[in-house]
C-alpha cells in the first residue's frame, strides 16, 4: 500500500501460503472465519478473484448491518489479495492480505486503510454502525480473523 496501514496484524500460519491465499480469495468463505462478515457473494458473473471482479460483503455488528462492494485490486495466488471497499457508494477502505513462505508454512500480514479522514470515520462509524474507533475495531477484528483463519488453515492443510 502506498500509505501505511491504519490496523493491521500478522500470523504464522503452519500451511502453504498457496493453500492459506486460496482460502482468503475464495471471499465467498469469509463469513467463516472473518469478524463481521456474515455472507459474501461475487457480482457480475465472478466466479473467483481476479484484479477487477467485484464482490458484496454482508457485515453486521450487533444488530446493525449493512453491504458493501468491493472490487479486487490484487489477487496474485500464494502472495497478495487486496480490495477497495465501497459503503453507500463511497470509498470506504482497502483491505488486503500479503503471504510469505516460511519454513513452516506462511506468514499472512492482514491489512487495512480507513479511506476517509479519521474524523468522518468516527462520525459515520459511531452513528451509523455504533462503532466507536473503527480503527480499534478494525485492529481487533484483524486479530480475531487471523486467529480464526489459521485454525481454518491448518485444520484443511492436515
Amino acid at each position: 500500500m502506498a500509505h501505511a496501514p491504519t490496523a493491521q496484524a500478522a500470523i504464522d500460519i503452519h500451511a502453504p501460503a498457496e493453500h492459506v491465499y486460496d482460502i482468503i480469495a475464495d471471499v465467498t468463505t469469509l463469513p467463516d472465519w472473518a469478524a463481521e462478515t456474515t455472507r459474501c457473494i461475487w457480482l457480475d458473473g465472478a466466479a473467483g478473484p481476479a484484479v477487477g471482479a467485484r464482490f458484496k460483503g454482508i457485515n453486521q455488528h450487533n444488530a446493525r448491518k449493512w453491504y458493501t462492494v468491493c472490487t479486487v485490486t490484487k489477487a496474485e495466488r500464494g502472495a497478495e489479495f487486496a480490495f477497495q471497499v465501497k459503503v453507500f457508494g463511497f470509498p470506504s477502505a482497502k483491505w488486503g492480505y500479503r503471504l510469505e513462505p516460511t519454513e513452516t508454512g506462511c506468514r499472512v500480514t492482514e491489512y487495512t486503510r480507513r479511506g476517509e479522514p479519521r474524523w468522518i470515520a468516527v462520525w459515520v462509524n459511531r452513528i451509523l454502525f455504533g462503532i466507536r474507533d473503527r480503527d480499534e475495531h478494525n485492529q481487533q477484528n484483524i486479530e480475531r480473523t487471523l486467529a480464526a483463519l489459521k485454525v481454518r488453515a491448518e485444520k484443511a492443510a492436515v
